[in-house]
């Protein structure tokens, strides 16, 4: 079969919150988010890019509009990320919509060796408490 690289995939449909993610953070995702479901009642929409360029603007703008609250996760630094820019087209394209700030959840700002590189990285507790402050703002 062919997997278009261009075109996002909605792992799991929700209505209260999209998050955001690609790669390994949608495993972290799938987890705080199952805990998160469970604890506030919600309800999250799950989506993964695939590729970060191209990217598909329309699925992420068209789940942020229906949702009304937008977070990306991503491994990355969070200043210069793939997150930064996609939070930016969330805020231009969907601002109207938006009822909280875009939240971004992401590597810390620091350099590290390899050896450290799981210190710095979004973890479920990370992203549980990213969705716990996002639902209640």
């Amino acid at each position: 079969y062919v997997l278009p690289l261009d075109k996002a995939e909605v792992l799991k449909t929700g209505s209260d919150m999209t998050i955001v993610s690609y790669g390994t953070p949608l495993y972290t995702c799938e987890a705080a988010i199952k805990k998160a479901e469970a604890d506030f009642g919600c309800s999250i929409e799950l989506i993964d890019l695939r590729t970060i360029y191209p990217w598909d603007r329309e699925t992420v703008l068209n789940s942020v509009r229906k949702t009304g609250r937008a977070m990306v996760v991503h491994e990355s630094m969070q200043n210069a990320g793939v997150g930064a820019e996609v939070a930016a087209t969330i805020q231009e394209g969907a601002f109207t919509r938006l009822e909280a700030p875009v939240k971004r959840v992401a590597g810390w700002a620091t350099h590290t060796g390899l050896a450290y590189e799981q210190f710095i990285i979004p973890d479920v507790t990370r992203v549980y408490h990213a969705i716990k402050n996002l639902l209640e703002y």
